[in-house]
């Protein structure tokens, strides 16, 4: 099925089911949003303030319109969700990655404590394919509906530009991410297992592929990857790139006690600062410690542990 065809399917189902909020409105969220978003209006927080105003009481800031019903951090979107739908259908055509969102609210009223806020989205349209300068993509525009007992109080237009990177459908050298991918044997047996979380799943998808995997939200790369972008902006959506792995040395240690499951003593840590500019920790794993150096260039390579675990670790460069 097409992308077009799917998203005419989509869009023929019609909206999703209401999704109600976990919670209904409350004060304590409200002090935490104000607090974060710096906003100092009495009319938020201060009860007898907002009772001389034409609320008569507190009143809930307008912009929290899509705080009430986000799906927390280990939520999941439902199944009839035309956003979530689509969001797929394009991944799985190969547009994975995420250049730029776009969001517009129109607020009809005020939300007091108590209250119970619904959402419902429809998609409104798919556009594309289009040529930009990072790859072919398509935009998607969803309208989000909150209402309180069927009573629409806001609305949000929000849209999306998700595109294929150049190449992507193009598998990586054989040779050489088979040279960058080594069993890990006595370098890493029984070694402590990360926790691996929505958040951290794809870098670790990607040291199982021989790819060093960094968050990135709009033009600003992080690491380690996070939940929420560094601009606190609700409604960006991260993506990643696949660093080229060359870095250097920013900081180091050397591990002689206590024992470490899994490691051999004494074993090099490495803070190692990429050509991207983010700086990943990992061992270094060919150099004796007094041969390490601030500046030394490395690379990275990956030590296979198991099928599930693969870690992600440093070579010294030849040359360096």
């Amino acid at each position: 099925m097409s992308i077009l065809d799917e998203a005419r399917r989509i869009k023929e189902a019609g909206p999703s089911s209401p999704r109600l909020g976990r919670d209904p409105v409350n004060q304590a969220m409200v002090h935490n949003w104000v607090e974060a978003i710096g906003d100092r209006n009495p009319v938020y927080t201060d009860q007898e303030f907002a009772a001389g105003t034409v609320h008569s009481g507190l009143v809930a800031p307008p912009a929290m319109a899509q705080v009430w019903t986000m799906n927390g951090l280990h939520g999941e979107r439902a199944d009839d969700d035309p956003l979530g739908a689509m969001m797929a259908a394009l991944d799985k055509a190969g547009f994975t990655s995420v250049v730029a969102t776009d969001s517009e609210q129109t607020y009809h009223r005020y939300l007091r404590e108590g209250e119970r806020v619904a959402a419902t989205t429809t998609l409104d349209s798919v556009v594309g394919p289009k040529t930009t300068a990072l790859g072919e993509g398509w935009f998607v525009t969803t309208t989000t509906t909150w209402a309180v007992d069927g009573e629409p109080v806001a609305e949000m237009v929000f849209r999306v530009l998700k595109f294929r990177p150049p190449g992507v459908d193009e598998p990586p050298e054989r040779s050489a991410v088979d040279d960058r991918i080594i069993e890990a044997g006595e370098l890493a047996a029984g070694v402590l297992r990360p926790v691996v979380s929505k958040d951290t799943e794809f870098f670790w998808a990607g040291t199982r592929a021989g790819e060093l995997r960094i968050q990135r939200w709009g033009d600003k790369l992080r690491h380690p990857p996070g939940p929420m972008p560094p601009d606190g902006d609700l409604a960006a959506t991260p993506d990643y790139v696949v660093a080229s792995g060359l870095g250097t040395v920013y900081s180091y240690v050397v591990h002689h006690h206590p024992k470490v499951p899994g490691k051999r003593l004494p074993f090099v840590v490495a803070l190692v600062e990429l050509e991207e500019g983010v700086r990943v920790l990992g061992e270094l794993i060919d150099a004796a410690p007094e041969d390490v150096h601030i500046g030394l260039a490395v690379d990275s390579v990956f030590l296979r542990v198991d099928d599930e675990l693969t870690l992600p670790a440093w070579r010294v460069r030849g040359g360096a």
